[in-house]
């Protein structure tokens, strides 16, 4: 297998790479992580079944727009595939290091950056990806009211349902969402998609970088609103990102709608008191504005 995969990385690279050794790293609860270590670089490979490819393009996909925006530092996406029984992919390997309260602040304006890069299509993305493990649809759509009502909220509520969760009022969310959403036309902007504090960090250069993404173009608080999430960021982090695009008003009541989304796919995920978190979420939601 891994000669399989340093010789894809020989011809997408265009150059030689001999592996010294491979060490098994962190990779979260979805993949297997190592690190291939050559004489001057470093690559970063991620393992799965062969049937889970489909996860990796969406990844390399997302990874490779953030990458050209040329705005926030993200691992360069080099090659995906199947070998034996995993499929892989192979992206540039970063030295982390640690933030103070001043990188928190660039991560921040970096971050703007990228959603203000010039986006010209509808919200959506190129192919289906995945959120976590769980299915992302990405049909294009004209409307982000319809977008994140239908494929966000409706998508993670039937999963919901099929895993015995009890949401039988669907629809009413689904509308209800819609309507919440109705007044707010933001403009589609490239969006990480899973931005929680364990897929953000530092280089030992001092550079924020994010990772892991779950990409669509969509509306740009969906990124901030997850930061809020599971900890959240530091303060410095929300003061650069304002300094350099302020969010617009209202988002201290979008934010729980789109946030509704990832902890539904927690349900999902993971099951457990998710869904009696969901529920708080949809009882403190006002649908009126």
């Amino acid at each position: 297998m891994w000669t399989e995969i340093i010789d894809a990385i020989i011809r997408q690279t265009n150059s030689d790479f001999e592996l010294i050794n491979y060490r098994s790293i962190g990779g979260g609860c979805i993949n297997q992580a190592y690190e291939l270590k050559g004489k001057n670089l470093s690559y970063f490979v991620k393992l799965n079944s062969a049937t889970q490819v489909q996860m990796f393009e969406g990844e390399s996909l997302g990874l490779e727009q953030m990458y050209n925006t040329h705005t926030i530092v993200v691992p360069k996406p080099i090659c995906y595939g199947i070998s034996n029984n995993h499929s892989y992919l192979v992206l540039e390997y970063l030295n982390l290091g640690r933030g103070d309260a001043r990188t928190w602040q660039l991560m921040g304006q970096k971050l703007a950056l990228l959603h203000q890069a010039k986006i010209e299509k509808p919200f959506g993305w190129y192919i289906n990806n995945t959120i976590g493990s769980t299915p992302q649809i990405n049909d294009w759509m004209e409307n982000w009211a319809d977008f994140f009502a239908e494929k966000r909220i409706g998508y993670q509520l039937k999963l919901a349902n099929r895993r015995g969760g009890n949401f039988k009022n669907s629809q009413e969310i689904i509308e209800r969402v819609r309507s919440s959403l109705s007044h707010h036309n933001p403009s589609p902007s490239l969006v990480h998609g899973d931005l929680w504090s364990g897929n953000a960090g530092f280089t030992d250069k001092g550079e924020a970088t994010i990772f892991d993404p779950a990409c669509y173009y969509g509306d740009r608080e969906v990124d901030i609103a997850m930061t809020e999430l599971f900890g959240g960021f530091p303060s410095a982090f929300y003061d650069g990102y304002n300094q350099q695009w302020c969010l617009d008003k209202g988002y201290n009541h979008r934010k729980n709608i789109y946030n509704l989304y990832h902890i539904l796919n927690h349900f999902n995920l993971f099951g457990g008191s998710y869904e009696s978190q969901a529920k708080r979420i949809l009882d403190n939601i006002d649908y009126t504005l």
